[in-house]
């Protein structure tokens, strides 16, 4: 017979193999001197802000019906959505979500990281979704520094419920804001987030 300390309990299992548990594996800090990090970010910062001062203007139509995909992305004021924690998905929801478009910024700054699609709100983020990792990594760079990041999600709802009609207006926001995390602007931003750490 084995004898144990008072008080002390073995475990069957640990906390990630219970049902409904889940393993969050440690991230190492990415390492970017202060200087670097604090460059690219006002990289995309100052590009950003052009944007939002000299939004560009189009030509719009005399006899359109319906506003055009320009005419909507520069109407979507994603910087006063309401925001959530990045880890709004782990969160028991009544339903799946709707048809939307969401944003994840760091509000510190602010700067428009990444810039998303989707059939269901409520659901996108539960499965495997690389955006998560880049979080994890941009955090993780500002940590050694003892930077400030606020990274959050934000929805916009109004989102056209047409697949194709919602990526359209998704690829224009990517195009408009060259977000760093979406694969499409990398060129732009030799974004350093987006390895696997």
């Amino acid at each position: 017979m084995t004898k144990y300390a008072i008080g002390h309990q073995t475990s069957l299992f640990s906390v990630a193999d219970m049902p409904g548990g889940y393993r969050v594996e440690p991230v190492e800090p990415l390492q970017m001197s202060v200087e670097v990090l604090q460059s690219w970010k006002q990289q995309v910062f100052q590009h950003q802000q052009q944007v939002t001062v000299n939004s560009p203007a189009h030509q719009g139509s005399l006899f359109a019906l319906s506003p055009t995909v320009a005419d909507v992305a520069e109407s979507i004021d994603l910087f006063n959505l309401p925001r959530q924690n990045t880890e709004f998905w782990r969160w028991k929801a009544d339903d799946q979500g709707v048809s939307a478009l969401y944003f994840v910024v760091d509000y510190e700054l602010p700067i428009v990281l990444y810039v998303g699609e989707t059939m269901k709100s409520g659901m996108r983020w539960k499965g495997e979704h690389d955006c998560k990792r880049y979080i994890l990594n941009y955090v993780s760079a500002h940590r050694p520094h003892g930077l400030p990041v606020a990274v959050n999600i934000s929805f916009w709802a109004d989102a056209p419920t047409n697949t194709r009609d919602r990526q359209k207006l998704e690829s224009a926001l990517i195009h408009k804001w060259r977000s760093p995390f979406n694969k499409e602007n990398w060129k732009y931003w030799n974004t350093p987030f987006v390895s696997e750490g």
